[in-house]
């Protein structure tokens, strides 16, 4: 075997055109540290020309009020770390409950701090306007958090005008466990958590698999079904002005957001 020192490296001659990156635009993802599904999700709902690029905010289990808003502190750090020097068309912060704790105010200007000027959005404003544009006003959720902070998340929807019919928790503290729940469990959650006045269905939380039950809920329920990380793309793209459609999500892909 040759020593290195016996080879000289060659540049490459070869013409070629490169490929452009993301072309139709890129996204920045902020995840918790102990998130298992984010990523992944997110990449099966975003189309093939949208890039999305990942960062982390620390974090530990267990996932309760005051973890989440201890978390908080870190988002400055972690948005910097975002392609620098390149930047993003959109930042999305991906934590509905983390969001419902500290603010949703408050996280997009700890993330301006990190990324100024960005356009920027998480799960619970992009639910909150994705129920907003199916024309929902009595919402049914379910959530996979304990009970405190369900109940959190409940009181940020009921704050931007919703009126609640149910609310229903699985009671897990630990992002493994949320992740880990059968896609088919999250589906006979949100046939549970219905009920014949909810306008709409809302699965709350980034950490688990709802986003690809989706379609298939609402094809069940007759009826609009929200989930944070389909919510998530769909106000990404608009915010980032995405024309063509995504398809196999469910009906919120076919509506425009609202102004306010």
């Amino acid at each position: 075997m040759s020593a290195i020192s016996d080879i000289t490296p060659e540049l490459v001659n070869l013409s070629y055109k490169p490929d452009p990156v993301a072309p139709a635009g890129r996204v920045g993802l902020i995840t918790l540290a102990t998130d298992f599904n984010s990523e992944d999700d997110l990449r099966r709902i975003l189309p093939s020309d949208v890039g999305l690029f990942t960062t982390r905010i620390a974090n530990a289990n267990p996932i309760t009020v005051d973890s989440l808003r201890a978390m908080a502190d870190d988002l400055p750090r972690a948005a910097r770390t975002i392609l620098p020097g390149f930047g993003v068309d959109v930042a999305i912060f991906g934590c509905t409950s983390g969001t419902a704790v500290n603010g949703s105010d408050r996280i997009s200007a700890l993330i301006h701090e990190g990324l100024p000027g960005c356009k920027v959005t998480n799960p619970l404003l992009a639910s909150q306007y994705a129920l907003r544009a199916v024309g929902a006003k009595k919402i049914a959720i379910a959530a996979p958090y304990i009970l405190d902070v369900t109940a959190t998340v409940a009181q940020g929807i009921v704050e931007q005008g919703f009126e609640l019919t149910r609310v229903l928790a699985f009671g897990l503290e630990n992002d493994p466990d949320m992740t880990a729940i059968p896609p088919d469990a999250l589906l006979a959650a949100a046939l549970q958590a219905n009920s014949d006045d909810a306008d709409a269905v809302f699965i709350s939380c980034t950490a688990i698999r709802a986003a690809e039950i989706a379609q298939r809920a609402e094809k069940l329920l007759g009826k609009p079904v929200i989930t944070s990380n389909q919510a998530l793309i769909w106000h990404a793209l608009h915010l980032m002005n995405y024309q063509n459609p995504v398809t196999g999500f469910g009906s919120l892909f076919d509506q425009t957001p609202p102004t306010a």
